[in-house]
């Protein structure tokens, strides 16, 4: 199980406002291309979106690919449109999915 994703939201915001949000997930984004010790094929596993949502409506969204680096780190803008929460979403190959939520503060 991949570690818990980390996300920078600014401290608090004002309505209007446009702010960065940074993610970063623990992920190995295995292409099934390297070989293990024994010359057996690691298995491809790799996470092929990601998708913010504020308030329950997508803000951003991305597909990843064999090129993205391990530990996937993605940046974001937004203009805040009021209080709310946000939901991250990482989804992989076989469809298991990594979740994280939070709220951002307005001023």
């Amino acid at each position: 199980m991949p570690a818990k994703p980390r996300i920078r939201l600014p401290d608090s915001a004002r309505v209007g406002e446009v702010i960065e949000i940074k993610t970063l997930v623990a992920h190995a984004m295995e292409t099934g291309i390297r070989k293990n010790a024994d010359g057996s094929s690691i298995p491809r596993l790799l996470l092929h979106s990601f998708e913010a949502k504020f308030g329950g409506r997508e803000v951003f969204k991305a597909s990843l690919h064999t090129g993205t680096t391990a530990n996937p780190f993605i940046s974001f803008f937004m203009k805040v449109s009021g209080p709310g929460e946000f939901e991250f979403v990482w989804i992989e190959d076989g469809g298991a999915r990594i979740t994280e939520r939070q709220t951002l503060r307005i001023a």
